[in-house]
């Protein structure tokens, strides 16, 4: 049976939980003032599994969130994945130190030599590609410059480094409560990785859509602004999740 997991989102800055729309910084919200307690309400209503992203980390390049992320990987008994920021092997090996069950890289995925480390040290479970698609076109460095590569370049040369798994984001369905991006969902599962779909999933709907393509290698979805204004409750992702699939939604392993 194959496995699907919603995930719902934490993104950090400032030492808040908050959203932005389209990753623009100057497009913010407070959704709130204790991530720590956001996360343990999240387990407590049926989270597998969280999706913790330093802001701070993406827009100044190097991780600064990593004692918060250690009170909350302390504080739930949920696998956290965690990004933002991780563009070298100290900064990966510290976020892994500080709890992070694995990590998603993002801008540094596209240094080939250093994703490809990076996945001979601590393997593909636990070392995430991540792909920001602004169009057909990767962005870079908290989504806010073009990086000149294709989406299916990119994940081209993310597998030839060994990823099999990825969390990929279309930049401009972020927090616009539009639905996600099921076409380059698809497409980016067709090279053979595991997936996770992030950027407009707002209705249980769109968690269905996403679940049921978990045959074809979507294995998760990212809840944000949805969640946190109320658009769709966590319970009845989850439900709609393991309807589509027949079963019961888990995390997938976490190392190699």
């Amino acid at each position: 049976m194959s496995e699907f997991v919603v995930y719902p989102a934490i993104d950090l800055r400032g030492g808040e939980c908050v959203r932005l729309i389209q990753g623009d910084p100057d497009r913010q919200e407070v959704v709130a003032a204790d991530p720590v307690a956001t996360a343990c309400r999240w387990v407590a209503e049926g989270a597998a599994a969280l999706h913790v992203v330093d802001l701070d980390g993406a827009f100044g390049g190097r991780p600064v969130q990593l004692p918060l992320l250690e009170r909350i990987a302390r504080a739930v008994p949920a696998p956290v994945r965690f990004g933002g920021g991780l563009r070298s092997e100290a900064d990966v090996a510290a976020a892994l130190e500080a709890g992070a069950s694995s990590v998603v890289i993002g801008t540094a995925a596209l240094q080939e030599g250093f994703f490809r480390g990076l996945i001979a040290r601590w393997g593909p479970k636990r070392i995430i590609a991540g792909v920001d698609a602004r169009g057909d076109e990767v962005a870079i460095a908290g989504w806010r410059q073009g990086s000149g590569v294709q989406v299916q370049e990119a994940v081209r040369r993310l597998v030839a480094c060994g990823a099999t798994h990825m969390v990929f984001t279309q930049v401009r369905r972020d927090g616009m409560l539009a639905g996600p991006d099921l076409d380059g969902v698809r497409r980016v599962a067709a090279a053979g990785l595991a997936v996770v779909a992030s950027g407009g999933v707002t209705t249980e709907a769109d968690v269905t859509a996403l679940a049921a393509l978990a045959g074809s290698g979507v294995c998760g979805a990212i809840l944000g602004r949805a969640l946190y204004a109320g658009r769709i409750t966590l319970p009845a992702a989850i439900r709609a999740a393991r309807s589509a699939v027949g079963g019961t939604s888990r995390p997938a392993p976490t190392s190699s």
